[in-house]
């Protein structure tokens, strides 16, 4: 079935409405649906590479208006959903501790899922639950998503349908060396000046 779900998206990126679904698959991909807009991006980029800004742009702006959703799925739902079953449980403090504990690093959290393969609708609908700075919350997710979506038009441009393949075989290897030297230059900035 997400075979299936994979090849239609993919042929969405033939049709003149490619830009469109582009656009609503980034928005729900960031909430509920599970294809990232990067199998838009990859067949668009290399069918119009003139194009990868507007491309990566369009995707950039849908993801982290989905994100937006997902947030909200969070904050609105968790008290008649989740609060009921974590005190039925007894769990309601160990989950408040959590929240805390996550509010002080969610900032990263959100970043690494922006970034990385790691389902970022999972961080945007924990973030809204945990009630984490919507400010924060918006700036990392523009710049995480922003990083991922231009790096991959960039390069699609760049070198064209041979990195394609390379792309899709190691992208959660890509991005997660990505995290890791972005995350390594904020601790090395912090620390060193």
């Amino acid at each position: 079935m997400l075979r299936r779900l994979y090849d239609w998206v993919m042929s969405l990126a033939a049709t003149r409405h490619a830009e469109r679904a582009l656009a609503a698959i980034a928005f729900i991909e960031s909430s509920v649906f599970p294809i990232p807009p990067d199998a838009l991006i990859i067949p668009m980029v290399i069918a119009e590479r003139r194009k990868w800004v507007r491309i990566a742009l369009i995707s950039t702006i849908g993801s982290v208006l989905g994100a937006f959703l997902g947030y909200a799925i969070g904050a609105l739902f968790f008290d008649v959903i989740g609060r009921p079953i974590l005190d039925f449980y007894g769990k309601a403090e160990a989950f408040d501790e959590l929240t805390a504990r996550y509010n002080a690093w969610g900032g990263w959290a959100v970043l690494f899922a922006a970034l990385t393969p790691f389902p970022y609708k999972v961080i945007t609908i924990f973030s809204g639950v945990s009630g984490l700075n919507l400010v924060v919350f918006t700036l990392v997710s523009i710049v995480g998503r922003g990083a991922r979506f231009f790096l991959i038009a960039f390069l699609l441009n760049r070198y064209g349908a041979p990195i394609q393949g390379f792309i899709e075989k190691n992208l959660g290897l890509l991005f997660t060396l990505f995290t890791i030297l972005l995350i390594g230059g904020f601790v090395a900035v912090r620390y060193l000046f």
